[in-house]
């Protein structure tokens, strides 16, 4: 039986660009739902689920932060966000409302394909028990890491850390998700702490900590791991 076609719903009140996504898209094989609006958007997750959502912030009901939000309320699918609002704050509220990654219109058609490809393949997200990466294994069941078969000590609140990345690997993690995740809620703003953990891993798990393979900084929004 042939697997049916990834559905991907894109969304966006500009006609010209609706029709481009669309048009690529579906030349890249996917099926593709449209919505012009936000309601029509939430409408269209809950009534024929997609399995990505490519989302444009500037809406004219609901602003794309606020679907993002919603959607991440009853569901885990990924979501591009694909905006000309560049600034540095509304790529960091995005990120924080859920989003899986953030595209900069004017965009390259190859760009938000490989992004896309790269969130589909992050669905469903369950780490195996035993990560590698290059020479590190990280056993998350037994809480160990080992480099070259030998331990590596970490400490709790430093697994936690690393745990949290293994599990959303690929994706951007803004300072405030990892904090609240890591630290708890009452923990927002209070990156210097994440500052410190980040470069203890690196210390510890990267061969060049300077110039790190695996725990990568995305300047002025957070981390990620790949």
């Amino acid at each position: 039986m042939t697997a049916a076609p990834t559905r991907i719903l894109v969304v966006d009140d500009e006609p010209q660009i609706l029709r481009a996504l669309t048009t690529t898209l579906r030349g890249a094989g996917y099926d593709v739902q449209q919505a012009a609006t936000g309601h029509d958007a939430l409408a269209a997750v809950a009534v024929h689920p997609p399995d990505a959502v490519v989302l444009d912030l500037i809406l004219p009901d609901l602003s794309g932060i606020e679907v993002c939000r919603e959607i991440r309320r009853a569901s885990d699918v990924p979501v591009i966000v694909l905006s000309a609002v560049g600034e540095e704050r509304t790529k960091v509220d995005a990120l924080d409302a859920g989003a899986d990654d953030y595209v900069t219109k004017p965009f390259g058609v190859a760009e938000l394909e490989a992004r896309l490809r790269a969130a589909l393949r992050r669905v469903p997200q369950a780490p195996e028990p035993v990560v590698r990466l290059d020479d590190l294994a990280v056993d998350l069941d037994a809480q160990l890491v080992t480099r070259d078969g030998e331990p590596v000590s970490l400490t709790r609140t430093e697994f936690l850390l690393l745990r949290f990345m293994i599990e959303n690997r690929g994706k951007l993690l803004t300072h405030r998700m990892i904090l609240q995740k890591v630290w708890g809620p009452s923990y927002q703003v209070e990156s210097h702490y994440l500052h410190v953990y980040v470069s203890r891993l690196r210390q510890k798990l990267e061969a060049d900590p300077a110039h790190p393979r695996h725990l990568l900084t995305e300047p002025g929004a957070g981390y990620r791991l790949i």
